[in-house]
């Protein structure tokens, strides 16, 4: 009992359910009065839960698995919204998965590394990790990034930023290809690329006793309730906030920055506290890992999805965004180049994240 008290507070089991039971409540009495404050409460309460419930299972399957298991459940419900909302949109969503994608990232490489630099350099000053893997995950980000987001506005075979059918399926299958030869090199060949460093093995939270197979699975469960109540709840509160979007004359393309900001919350903050707790090799796991997982899962899906039900899928950003999206390429390898990083670099993470978001509302 002592070990689930300190493993699994009852605040962690209790929220969960709470922020489901909160949606019930939305969609039951849709015109409750403050409804919309109530999901909101409900959404940052469950990003808190699963980001403790993602290291508890962290402590107990080690590294990059504990990572891996919280990119791959948040990519996949991103996905699932990001699919529902085109089945309801049709063709007028033709360009949400591309927004989406491209605004994840941006809050990955800059926003997520950014402060995650400054943070951890801010109270260590100094802080290290293991270049082979951050190099390896730079590479394949790279690829999977410019053949989705860039390549599309340079092919000729059909006009304007999309791919033909025959394209569009090489494309998801180059994505998932490399998605998952990055995922085997992560986890089973070059696990050691992605493991602490010395100086992070000698935090005491590495010593600290382990949860037990009932704990981690109690969390696991919980944290699948947690991202699903986050995700709906984003989709509950959304058409208030794109009201007040299209009210304040935002461009279509901040609901992609919306929803991938929201979907993103669990692991943003994951990777915050793990980089302030000098662990940065495992903040950057979170943070680059989920970017290609973000990629490589929701490009062969909405690739399918478009080809079958015969819709335009424009997966070309705009020439303002492809210099932004090569300039934070370009940037974020020389910033993770030595394998040792101060605040200097997130400081200039987070100037580019914050003239990204000033040139999306200000184009």
């Amino acid at each position: 009992m002592s070990q689930q008290i300190r493993h699994n507070p009852s605040w962690t089991l209790a929220v969960p359910p709470l922020g489901i039971a909160i949606l019930a409540l939305s969609w039951l009495a849709p015109g409750f009065p403050g409804i919309v404050a109530v999901l909101t409460l409900g959404l940052m309460g469950s990003v808190i839960a699963s980001v403790h419930h993602a290291e508890v299972i962290a402590h107990r399957v080690g590294e990059p698995f504990g990572t891996l298991v919280l990119a791959l459940a948040v990519t996949i419900i991103e996905v699932a919204l990001i699919v529902s909302m085109m089945l309801s949109g049709g063709e007028s969503t033709s360009g949400l998965a591309r927004d989406t994608v491209f605004a994840s990232v941006m809050i990955i490489l800059n926003g997520i590394v950014g402060a995650s630099l400054l943070i951890g350099g801010r109270r260590h000053r100094v802080q290290d990790f293991r270049l082979e893997g951050v190099n390896a995950a730079l590479g394949t980000l790279t690829v999977i990034v410019v053949f989705t987001l860039i390549v599309p506005n340079y092919s000729t075979s059909a006009p304007g930023p999309v791919y033909t059918s025959s394209q569009l399926l090489f494309v998801a299958v180059a994505t998932l290809v490399l998605f998952a030869a990055f995922t085997v090199f992560q986890t089973i060949r070059h696990r050691d690329y992605f493991l602490p460093t010395e100086k992070e093995h000698d935090d005491p939270d590495e010593h600290a006793s382990q949860p037990s197979n009932a704990e981690a699975l109690t969390s696991l469960g919980l944290l699948l309730v947690a991202l699903v109540a986050v995700v709906l709840s984003a989709k509950g509160i959304s058409p208030s906030i794109e009201a007040a979007l299209k009210a304040a004359g935002a461009p279509a393309a901040t609901i992609g920055i919306l929803i991938a900001a929201i979907v993103l919350m669990p692991e943003s903050v994951a990777a915050i506290r793990a980089a302030h707790a000098n662990r940065l090799q495992t903040s950057l796991n979170l943070a680059i890992g989920s970017a290609i997982a973000s990629i490589g899962l929701t490009v062969p899906t909405v690739a399918v999805l478009s080809v079958v039900m015969g819709w335009p899928l424009a997966l070309g950003v705009d020439a303002k965004s492809t210099v932004l999206l090569v300039l934070s390429l370009f940037v974020v390898s020389i910033s993770l180049r030595t394998g040792r990083t101060t605040m200097l670099p997130g400081m200039v993470h987070l100037v580019m994240f914050a003239a990204y978001l000033f040139l999306s509302f200000v184009p």
